[in-house]
């Protein structure tokens, strides 16, 4: 019979995910489960030898011994709870650390994908907070099964001390697996509701803080506030859902418990009177009475269970998202000719691309050009495989993106962006970022090219100056990007939108120096302005989600709408008779 966890992938992986931090956290789980069970042992020695010890004392006997023995199980037992609390620490730490290092992997390998199904926000919700939750399930299965073995324990107890004294406390022990089935089914419902609206409320967070500048500018602060803060309802609902099942759950207990635990006093008390029972043994019933109604501990333990399998489903959700899968070529020697065949490509359910067919020879400079929305970024992250086609391909000298290696594929393609995310401890740390071997002649060399190293040497300890001390304009990051990609080298570089920021001059500078005479690789370069697009070997003009036409810019330029997708610089160049590029008709 097939369950609904095993159609939902983000059930499955979840459970497997559970396994694996179990398995890895192995020796510290069996620690804590065999600390946890001698924990539950000493508890359950420890009313016998205080009845022993009650039956000695009033019959006037030499009690020391017992004394002693009840002595040495309340230091044990306070020694095991020590170590149980060390031990559970222990164990949550290692499996968060152990779930946030996978997931991280898992979001690094599905790429932007990943941001666009769950938002930004949402997935630091979920790699912290959740991640932490879920890591505490190796040690509420341990702290649960230490909690059933004091229920059994107590019961077993009751037993030898006198059979009747199991058989009335079993007659309400079917009520107690109900309430404790209804806790579980609950609380993980809730939970998992609960969790959903803080995911929500931490991606609209991370939305306003990446446009805190359009907010302030628009004065819209209030209003933001109020949409971050919109699932808080909801999500004083489901906290109040939550504890509402485990009060209820806990008031229930309070009810059946004592009088399960008043009845088998009722019968130790007969069986006194008929001298079945002794005084001490009556004492012991009594406690072990308390230890078999622990239901308490056992909802507590169970909220706890419940919450972390929500949690780690909430990671499954993200594992499930499949991972860009690389192939085992490897590049041949060649000059970095790119090529796209019948390539179509999907995002939100619109078609971008359609059926592009391509060819960017070895050694030569292409810049795209198009109107917003034309798919000149998408096109950019497909020639790089930042992104996958819904059907076609692209080949880098002759081979598929998709079959080649990816440690090949990365150290042949580098790309520079609008917006360049900087990574590492320093300035140089950030431009020499993915190189095996980071050579600071080749940093500086890069920093030249894109014309950064006059402002990094006026950083107060130059390319050694923390990023987090490094003041920059928007500009200035865009340089140290293009920086990182010459410093990286390979085959094909990719310039998605990368001069957008820099003054005329600055990337008339990086232009040249770009496409200047000399050995260099294939660049794709995505264009805004005509300038740019007339120092390029051809220019591809794409429209609609299709290749409108492939051609030299002075070409093209003599067609009204390719001369309409540079605005106002292409009404400025017809006004002074220039083809867009400063050169006279």
């Amino acid at each position: 019979m097939t369950t609904p966890g095993d159609t939902d992938p983000a059930a499955r992986h979840a459970r497997a995910l559970l396994r694996d931090a179990t398995r890895s956290s192995g020796p510290h789980c069996v620690a804590l489960c065999l600390v946890s069970i001698a924990a539950t042992g000493a508890g359950l020695l420890l009313p016998a030898a205080l009845g022993r010890t009650l039956d000695l004392l009033l019959a006037h006997a030499p009690a020391t011994r017992w004394v002693l023995y009840c002595t040495a199980l309340v230091l044990l037992l306070a020694l095991l709870d020590a170590a149980q609390t060390v031990l559970t620490g222990t164990v949550d730490a290692r499996t968060a650390a152990g779930l946030r290092h996978r997931l991280t992997r898992h979001v690094l390998g599905v790429g932007p994908r990943a941001a666009d199904r769950f938002g930004s926000g949402d997935l630091v919700a979920r790699l912290v907070g959740n991640a932490a939750q879920a890591g505490t399930a190796p040690a509420a299965r341990a702290a649960l099964l230490a909690g059933l073995a004091g229920p059994l324990g107590g019961v077993v107890a009751l037993g030898l001390l006198d059979w009747r004294l199991a058989a009335v406390f079993l007659t309400g022990a079917p009520v107690l697996a109900l309430l404790l089935r209804a806790v579980a089914r609950d609380t993980s419902a809730c939970a998992a509701r609960y969790q959903r609206e803080q995911g929500r409320i931490a991606a609209a967070l991370a939305e306003a803080v990446e446009g805190f500048r359009t907010i302030r500018a628009a004065g819209t602060a209030d209003r933001e506030t109020g949409r971050i803060l919109r699932p808080l309802p909801d999500l004083s609902r489901a906290g109040h859902r939550m504890w509402r099942v485990q009060g209820r759950a806990a008031g229930q207990a309070v009810a059946v418990a004592p009088l399960l635990q008043l009845g088998v006093v009722a019968v130790a008390g007969v069986l006194l009177t008929r001298r079945s029972l002794s005084v001490g043994e009556v004492l012991a019933a009594s406690r072990y009475a308390v230890l078999a109604t622990g239901v308490g501990v056992l909802v507590g333990h169970l909220a706890g269970l419940a919450r972390a399998r929500a949690a780690a489903r909430r990671l499954g959700e993200v594992l499930a998202e499949p991972a860009t899968e690389h192939g085992g070529r490897r590049l041949p020697e060649g000059p970095g000719r790119l090529e796209l065949r019948g390539v179509t490509a999907r995002r939100g359910g619109r078609t971008v691309l359609h059926g592009v067919d391509l060819v960017v020879p070895g050694r030569t400079t292409l810049a795209v050009v198009g109107p917003s929305g034309a798919g000149k970024s998408l096109l950019a992250a497909l020639a790089g495989r930042l992104a996958d086609p819904d059907s076609g391909e692209v080949l880098l000298d002759g081979v598929p993106l998709r079959d080649l290696t990816h440690a090949d594929l990365r150290r042949a393609v580098a790309y520079a962006f609008a917006r360049p995310c900087l990574l590492g401890d320093t300035v140089e740390d950030a431009i020499g970022l993915g190189l095996p071997c980071p050579c600071p002649a080749r940093v500086r060399e890069a920093a030249r090219t894109a014309r950064a190293d006059d402002f990094v040497r006026r950083l107060p300890k130059g390319y050694a100056t923390a990023l987090a001390d490094a003041p920059r304009s928007g500009g200035e990051s865009q340089r140290l990007g293009l920086a990182r990609a010459f410093a990286h080298g390979g085959r094909l570089l990719i310039l998605d939108d990368a001069l957008s920021s820099l003054d005329t001059v600055t990337e008339h500078h990086i232009t040249r120096a770009l496409l200047g005479d000399g050995p260099r690789g294939t660049r794709l370069l995505v264009a805004h302005r005509a300038a740019t697009a007339a120092l390029a070997d051809a220019v591809a003009w794409l429209d609609g989600g299709r290749v409108r036409a492939v051609g030299r810019h002075e070409e093209l330029w003599a067609v009204p709408e390719y001369r309409a997708v540079f605005g106002e610089e292409a009404a400025g160049a017809e006004t002074a008779g220039v083809l867009g590029t400063g050169v006279p008709r």
